[in-house]
């Protein structure tokens, strides 16, 4: 390797270094603070002033705990829910045709186009009708969507049909070839939906701001958005607050890393 080569090695290095320490910034600012009795932000951290009392007045006064429990249970149904209704509709798209369901298939695919915003109203009524309001269930099933169809059936159209015809010739039926053969084939990809799951509806702050009206059933964002006054900020609160939800999601995606990229980079490539 030439001396000009390892200079060049060096400063892209330096570079990425900077960019990795610039991203982590707003992290550390977070921690400083939260760790901190804090009434304006600062990148001073006083070792006498270091405490978790920001963590306990959050469980004790704001009743954060609750709102934890509520996301956890509202995050667990999302992911359940969205991974059998999208690896179903998956395998029905790509793996048993019928008349029209190529064009449904991308005019469903279409929807991904429309912001979240427009169909916020009308979701809102069908909920209202429905009697969903305030039940763990209305902040739940608004995450079904075309991307998680999309993404599982990228995978299952790289299935060979020889092996569900040599399935069937043995009598399975499409529900043992769906049980025994596809939800095992697309489990890296199932794993990949279901972090995309948890951090959508674990980070959600607009449709639990509209729809939810019973304080028993606030989510981690909107307790943390509650934790600013209107007058008076406390800091410290707040991002102890801000480090408790991204702390969870973080640790979720650090345990499920490597079976993530396993299944996109599989679904990218059966694609």
């Amino acid at each position: 390797m030439s001396a000009m080569n390892r200079v060049w090695k060096a400063i892209t290095a330096i570079i990425l270094l900077a960019f990795v320490v610039t991203a982590l910034l707003p992290f550390i600012l977070m921690v400083i603070n939260a760790l901190q009795p804090a009434d304006r932000l600062s990148w001073s951290l006083n070792p006498s002033d270091v405490s978790f009392h920001n963590f306990s007045v959050l469980f004790s006064t704001y009743g954060f705990g609750r709102a934890l429990a509520t996301s956890t249970v509202i995050v667990c149904l999302s992911c359940v829910i969205n991974a059998i209704v999208c690896s179903m509709a998956a395998f029905a798209f790509a793996k048993k045709p019928f008349p029209g369901s190529g064009a449904l298939f991308w005019i469903y695919l279409a929807t991904m186009m429309v912001p979240g915003q427009i169909t916020l109203i009308p979701l809102f009524i069908i909920m209202r009708d429905l009697g969903l309001l305030n039940t763990h269930i209305s902040l739940s099933l608004p995450v079904i969507n075309a991307f998680g169809v999309f993404l599982i059936y990228q995978f299952i159209k790289g299935v060979p049909n020889d092996l569900m015809e040599a399935a069937r010739i043995d009598g399975a039926s499409d529900r043992r070839i769906f049980t025994s053969i596809i939800i095992p084939l697309i489990r890296p990809v199932l794993v990949a939906l279901t972090v995309f799951t948890f951090l959508t509806v674990w980070n959600d702050f607009l449709w639990p701001l509209v729809s939810i009206s019973d304080q028993q059933m606030t989510t981690v964002t909107l307790a943390v958005s509650n934790l600013q006054g209107a007058f008076a900020k406390r800091y410290g609160l707040v991002m102890a607050g801000a480090t408790i939800s991204f702390l969870i999601p973080l640790g979720v995606y650090l345990l499920l890393q490597r079976q993530f990229v396993e299944g996109v980079a599989a679904t990218g490539l059966k694609g």
